[in-house]
């Protein structure tokens, strides 16, 4: 079989694949990225890390201003989907060194649970990390990051610049993350 290169007539999409997940994490399907945040509200898995410094601080990103959702607001330090025959570590490793320059860290898995906005309905395995770890933020992928504190968390919480769903996701897991200390 010849191989076929992307713009190739013979090609469909090149749009990025997306599984389409239960609960559980069964692969039921796959769809197109743009489907996914369409308002389709399809169940399907995405990766988040949180990068604890050893002074209990927690790095967050800035997303890009080219974001489709949420541009320039604060955000787990890692967070992106999983593509279509991927498993949830790869996928985290690989957002890891795209959106942040970084290779050399020991995830600990927390917990997966489902986040539903009004345009999509995520499954997120969410893992954390500790350690003085030298940061590069993609420019393209973030438009910077940078560690802050509990109180810093606290008092941004509500006012419209970290992510509905980082906040919801903070809340639920501090106790665990102050516990890796």
């Amino acid at each position: 079989m010849p191989l076929v290169r992307a713009g190739d007539p013979r090609v469909v999409s090149t749009e990025e694949m997306f599984p389409v997940v239960e609960e559980s994490g069964l692969v039921i399907g796959q769809m197109r990225r743009s489907y996914a945040h369409s308002g389709a509200m399809l169940l399907h898995p995405v990766v988040h890390l949180h990068i604890i410094n050893r002074f209990g601080e927690i790095y967050l990103q800035r997303r890009s201003k080219d974001k489709d959702l949420l541009p320039l607001y604060w955000d787990t330090a890692v967070g992106g989907h999983i593509s279509y025959g991927e498993q949830p570590l790869e996928a985290l490793c690989r957002e890891a060194v795209e959106e942040l320059g970084l290779y050399d860290f020991n995830p600990v898995f927390l917990d997966s649970y489902v986040y539903q906005s009004r345009t999509e309905r995520e499954l997120v395995y969410v893992w954390a990390a500790v350690g003085n770890f030298e940061i590069h933020p993609d420019n393209f992928e973030v438009s910077g990051g940078r560690y802050w504190s509990e109180k810093e968390i606290a008092d941004a919480l509500g006012k419209d610049r970290l992510t509905p769903n980082f906040e919801s996701e903070y809340k639920r897991f501090a106790p665990s993350l102050r516990s890796l200390l």
